[in-house]
């Protein structure tokens, strides 16, 4: 057994107790908890639910038998050890350790989530059903604003953008590309909830999920996520035209798939070209510096090159306390942020060029992964559907944006990751 697997299960006799047996009841009661609260509960509650996930994955380790340690996981300690050294040696180090701290706290949800799916598969579904009761609420409330005072959904229209006068809704999250961002992985799991659960109700509960999802994102206007939503329909789209067509001849299951694209790429055309409001926030992505929103991002972009070149090789440290004390001697002027809105760059930034090839490292293994899973007939097919589409939605927003790094995305990130890595390792263990 790995060094690092051996304190667990050590007080396995605790299992027996009455704490013991009802730990994993508790656990995934708090998972549920968090995830419906992501939009509607305040940071200082979701930092409470973050801090007991992190005690009660404690408490579960130690009360059960460690599982193989899968290459996500390692991955994942990869990152953490790399953390550990861009925090040792940033410039800043006190700020740097809030950021860390926060990453270890995330990752005790990652722990926990990939502990209980591991030991019941079943909690899978549950967490995903407090998950689009969250997103439900999120959703009306964010479409109710478009009949109430349009003063405070005009603070983000944008004067000096080509899709100025633009309506965005933001809901409870007060920012319309967070809304985006956290709707967008909510989006393949309510579709995988649809395909996957029984009866009428739990169907019509998660198409209403999924229904509304789609709505409330488009009229974010968020060009990220409306791209991030693109990569995902083309993502299921492919992987269930591949396993509809498994039996067909050879011929057509080559060229079925692709048809396919095909012809959600040209209905996609003419939904921009024939839809006005569409087609304007199209056009601000190809404006150029024209555009306030592009031209403040390509100003920040460059700033945080200039960040990676100065410290390559660990960074600055983690976390967007370090990010805001280093970035004002490298950005240009009038050009504040608080992120390098791209998540490669702020990788690279704040834990140098080996921090960008482990969270590549790990966006692989969680994709062969999940490839694997989807190819089985097993309880985990479907969900690594979902979470092959929430990946590629992720990973297309993040190139623009860094919304992923706030806890209302990512804990729904880590929340598929985790199912990847229970999958795997259930796998490994019946083999």
């Amino acid at each position: 057994m790995p060094i690092l697997l051996r304190w667990q299960g050590c007080l396995q006799r605790a299992d027996s107790g009455p704490l013991g047996r009802q730990l994993t009841l508790i656990a995934g009661l708090v998972l549920c908890a968090l995830m419906v609260g992501l939009p509607l509960v305040t940071r200082s509650g979701l930092s409470l639910l973050v801090l007991a996930s992190g005690l009660l994955w404690l408490l579960l380790a130690l009360t059960t038998t460690p599982g193989p340690l899968v290459e996500i996981d390692r991955w994942i300690l990869g990152i953490l050890a790399i953390a550990l050294l861009a925090t040792g040696f940033s410039p800043v180090p006190l700020a740097a350790a809030k950021g860390l701290v926060k990453l270890v706290s995330y990752l005790g949800v990652y722990a926990l989530m990939r502990q209980l799916l591991t030991l019941a598969p079943v909690w899978w579904d549950r967490i995903v059903a407090a998950l689009l009761a969250g997103n439900l609420v999120t959703c009306v409330i964010g479409i109710r604003q478009l009949y109430g005072d349009s003063g405070e959904l005009a603070r983000w229209a944008d004067p000096n953008s080509v899709a100025d006068g633009t309506v965005r809704i933001y809901s409870t999250l007060e920012n319309p590309n967070l809304l985006a961002g956290y709707l967008l992985p909510v989006l393949p799991l309510a579709l995988v909830a649809l395909l996957r659960w029984p009866g009428r109700a739990r169907k019509l509960f998660a198409l209403t999920a999924l229904v509304l999802g789609v709505a409330a994102l488009v009229l974010t206007f968020s060009r990220g996520a409306w791209m991030g939503l693109v990569a995902e329909a083309a993502v299921i789209l492919l992987l269930l035209a591949v396993r509809a067509t498994r039996a067909w001849p050879l011929l057509w299951r080559r060229l079925f798939p692709l048809l396919l694209l095909l012809g959600g790429a040209a209905l996609l055309v003419v939904l921009v070209t024939q839809v006005e409001p569409l087609r304007v926030r199209v056009m601000s992505l190809v404006a150029g510096r024209q555009d306030s929103s592009n031209n403040f991002r390509i100003n920040v972009w460059l700033a945080a090159l200039d960040m990676v070149q100065a410290r390559p090789w660990l960074g600055i440290g983690p976390g967007n306390d370090a990010f805001n004390q280093i970035y004002p001697l490298f950005q240009q002027p009038k050009f504040n942020a608080l992120s390098a809105y791209s998540i490669p760059l702020e990788l690279a930034v704040e834990a140098g060029i080996p921090g960008l090839l482990a969270g590549i490292g790990l966006l692989l293994a969680s994709l062969r992964s999940a490839t694997s899973l989807w190819r089985r007939d097993s309880c985990f097919s479907l969900p690594a559907m979902a979470a092959i589409a929430v990946i590629a939605g992720l990973t297309v927003q993040g190139l623009t944006d860094t919304i992923f790094f706030r806890p209302e995305v990512q804990l729904s990130g880590w929340f598929c990751i985790a199912t990847l890595a229970a999958g795997a390792s259930r796998a490994e263990g019946r083999g």
